[in-house]
């Protein structure tokens, strides 16, 4: 039976009507109508659900919405507010640095991995802002792009490091 519970979304905190077993993804997508987190496996292997749990990725898919509680979660919609309160910035950015580079750098074609990559990328340059081409290819592990734009992917993140890194 679903009951009224409460999730703080990109710095929102929003009620919502689900059962605490419901995967996270449902209540963003379905709920709350957010389209930055996609459904990709449903088994946390491909990353396009990601999301941020209190600044960690997360896989959506399979993470219960009870599993949330009061931690803040940011989606790809949040992402310029979150770099903007990392950062001090007195306003948000239109996009963060990464989602940018990924514009700037052409490195998403069918927008699969859109979502997981981006929301990976920003947390790794949210702990370690000057990341080495290993450090990149490691963090980005377990995120799959079914068209193959990984070397656009690193040169984007890349530019993104030096952004953020300023």
């Amino acid at each position: 039976m679903a009951q009224g519970l409460s999730i703080k979304v990109n710095g929102e905190t929003r009620s919502v009507a689900a059962d605490a077993d419901t995967p996270l993804l449902y209540v963003l997508m379905n709920e709350l109508n957010l389209r930055g987190p996609q459904f990709g496996c449903g088994l946390a292997q491909c990353g396009s659900c990601s999301v941020l749990v209190d600044g960690v990725e997360v896989r959506s898919c399979i993470t219960p919405l009870s599993a949330i509680g009061t931690k803040s979660v940011t989606t790809l919609e949040g992402l310029p507010n979150w770099f903007a309160k990392q950062q001090g910035l007195a306003s948000a950015p239109a996009l963060h640095p990464v989602q940018q580079a990924f514009i700037d750098e052409q490195s998403i074609q069918c927008g699969y991995c859109y979502n997981g990559m981006t929301i990976k990328a920003a947390e790794l340059l949210a702990r370690n802002p000057r990341p080495s081409d290993d450090e990149i290819r490691t963090a980005m592990n377990g995120h799959l792009c079914r068209c193959g734009t990984y070397p656009r992917i690193l040169k984007a993140i890349r530019r993104a490091s030096r952004e953020v890194a300023k």
